[in-house]
């Protein structure tokens, strides 16, 4: 299915019941600092090392379903170390809702750093961050705080990429585990997995900003329209005016230069909150999660 959030003139928070659901999302984000849970680094056993990663748990003993989070190509800490904002805001919002979230950090467990402007990526999209949403999926689910057959995939941009091709019916493992229960994608980019006849084997969401020049619309719609009838339920929901990171907590408009892939090729693209677009998919991805 596709939709769009369309402006009929005025803006997504110009409305009576948008600035009542922004002033809830507001109120729930404090709610969710004021109980924040605790980010805790783990290690998963991955091959023949380990996969560092950042777990974040709700209060009390669980079962919990669980979420496991797919980071950019600027990577999942900050300069300081610490978790992102962005991947932070979520977390604790996630946390409050009732969800574990684990955070695989694909860069740095590979002892390498932003790959926004590496063309030749060490972790790439398709193969090796396939393999750690795997690998977090089964340790997620030996835990027995986590409810098993709960676990859902959450990945922004390139993780978001990488999220799409984990939910491929030819990536699907099988070894006797299950699989993850849901999939959201925030601004993926579809170039590659619509020239491949993407489709999914579990219900996938993706959310899109109308004026995204780093990974645009278009592929990703034409992405879903073509897997109708082939794929499970998946459904695409563009933002008019939205550009790439458009659900960061404050990201004011900026244009990145020097990237690796960009819409035109120059290798600029505008990153930017967008309060409408923020605030929906702030209400709709827990909900997408929880089906």
């Amino acid at each position: 299915m596709y939709h769009e959030l369309r402006k009929r003139g005025t803006s997504l928070l110009e409305t009576p019941r948008m600035r009542l659901l922004a002033a809830l999302i507001v109120a729930a984000g404090a709610a969710a600092l004021a109980s924040a849970a605790a980010a805790e680094d783990v290690e998963i056993p991955h091959g023949d090392g380990a996969l560092k990663a950042v777990l974040l748990k709700p209060k009390g003993d669980g079962p919990f379903p669980a979420v496991v989070g797919l980071h950019g190509c600027a990577g999942l800490v900050n300069r300081s170390g610490q978790l992102g904002a962005r991947y932070r805001d979520w977390g604790e919002r996630l946390t409050a809702a009732g969800f574990v979230v684990l955070y695989p950090d694909s860069f740095r467990s590979r002892g390498i750093g932003s790959q926004c402007t590496v063309r030749e990526r060490r972790a790439r999209s398709s193969r090796e961050r396939v393999a750690d949403a795997n690998a977090v999926r089964r340790w997620l689910q030996s835990q027995d705080w986590v409810k098993a057959d709960r676990v859902a995939l959450l990945g922004w941009s390139s993780g978001a990429t990488s999220t799409l091709w984990t939910v491929r019916p030819r990536a699907a493992i099988h070894d006797g585990t299950p699989d993850f229960r849901s999939a959201v994608a925030l601004y993926p980019g579809c170039r590659r997995l619509t020239d491949l006849a993407w489709s999914a084997r579990v219900p996938t969401l993706i959310l899109i900003g109308g004026a995204d020049d780093w990974t645009p619309p278009a592929a990703c719609q034409q992405m879903v329209k073509e897997a109708r009838g082939r794929s499970a339920y998946a459904e695409i929901v563009t933002y008019p005016g939205a550009h790439h990171e458009f659900d960061h907590p404050n990201r004011p408009l900026a244009q990145r230069s020097g990237l690796a892939f960009s819409a035109d090729g120059s290798g600029r693209a505008h990153v930017a909150t967008h309060a409408g677009a923020r605030t929906d998919a702030l209400k709709r991805v827990p909900e997408w999660l929880a089906r």
